[in-house]
């Protein structure tokens, strides 16, 4: 109770300082994953944001973050919460006005490849993968992974037999008997551990691949309009992140039932994710420096897979001033 009437005098502090800004929407629309707990569905089922804002903010799942960057394009969505890397990379490259206003979170254990366990195939015989079926999410985190990883193997994704499909619905299949291997996240992901194995943890991805974390975007148009609404969103999220960081326990429920998930796999998933402070977000070992450079990385990782052709510079596209903003409320 106590925790709530604090976050809720937060919230009405915050919502004086929304401005004009905020009175132009009707409604915040935002992007998320079902089963992907994350610190901020605390404030998200407690409409913490909808407080903090003066306006109602509007919910609306999605099963890959190149859905985000659609829905977003067309204007239906504002912000994308945990959109990933490689969707990000691929619409940029495509033209769209995106930028990156926030790290949702780090998750390098929460995000990987399954192989199924009767075939009896791990890092240590991976040839025997060629011509195998994979089923994965082309254009997604999931798939940047996969080409990492096979890449690691000396395997290319020519030697594969690949079905575009989202983790929901091949951890699905996976479990039915279909598919020799299959990637995802989250709650999926746990399912298709059920029947088969990685090939390396997250730990070992990392060094492979480095780390792999989501980011919240947004339309650069839409930020610009509506700054302040942008500066509430990331400092009720910044807060979610802190009061996590002290004690997480009491968010549990919240937490698990808009990410539609059972308490024990809420709890597994939150315990291999990381939720940082807006400061360490801020600071040259992220959004300060390191992250434009390695958003370049990464899409010239793809382009050398022949999936986009790599801007020249993502200086532009990483916006620290929302977050400083925020952090200094």
């Amino acid at each position: 109770m106590k925790i709530t009437k604090t976050l809720t005098a937060m919230a009405v502090a915050l919502a004086a300082t929304t401005g004009t800004s905020a009175m132009a929407l009707d409604e915040l629309v935002v992007g998320y994953f079902m089963e992907w707990p994350t610190a901020n569905q605390y404030a998200q089922h407690n409409k913490l944001y909808d407080e903090a804002l003066g306006i109602p903010v509007k919910w609306v799942s999605f099963d890959a973050g190149t859905a985000m960057s659609a829905a977003m394009a067309s204007g239906d969505v504002h912000i994308s919460y945990s959109q990933g890397v490689t969707p990000f990379l691929v619409a940029t490259a495509a033209g769209q006005d995106l930028q990156v206003i926030d790290i949702a979170e780090t998750y390098s254990d929460n995000n990987n490849c399954v192989v199924r366990s009767s075939l009896e195939i791990d890092a240590d015989n991976t040839a025997e993968l060629k011509g195998k079926q994979v089923a994965l999410p082309i254009g997604t985190a999931a798939h940047s992974d996969f080409l990492a990883q096979i890449g690691h193997f000396g395997l290319a994704e020519s030697d594969f037999k690949i079905v575009d499909m989202t983790p929901v619905d091949s951890a699905a299949a996976f479990a039915s008997g279909e598919f020799d291997m299959v990637c995802g996240w989250g709650g999926p992901l746990r399912r298709m551990k059920e029947h088969g194995n990685v090939l390396l943890s997250g730990p070992e991805k990392e060094a492979v691949s480095g780390v792999i974390y989501d980011v919240t975007s947004t339309p650069s148009s839409f930020a610009e309009a509506n700054a302040d609404v942008v500066t509430t969103f990331l400092k009720v999220t910044s807060d979610m992140n802190a009061m996590y960081a002290e004690n997480p326990e009491p968010m549990y429920e919240a937490i698990s039932i808009e990410a539609g998930m059972d308490m024990e796999g809420t709890v597994a998933i939150l315990g291999v994710m990381a939720f940082m402070s807006a400061e360490t977000q801020l600071s040259d070992q992220w959004m300060g420096k390191w992250l434009a450079g390695d958003l370049k990385r990464q899409a010239l990782a793809l382009e050398a897979a022949g999936k986009i052709t790599a801007l020249d510079d993502y200086d532009a596209l990483v916006n620290t001033t929302y977050l400083a903003a925020a952090a200094a409320q």
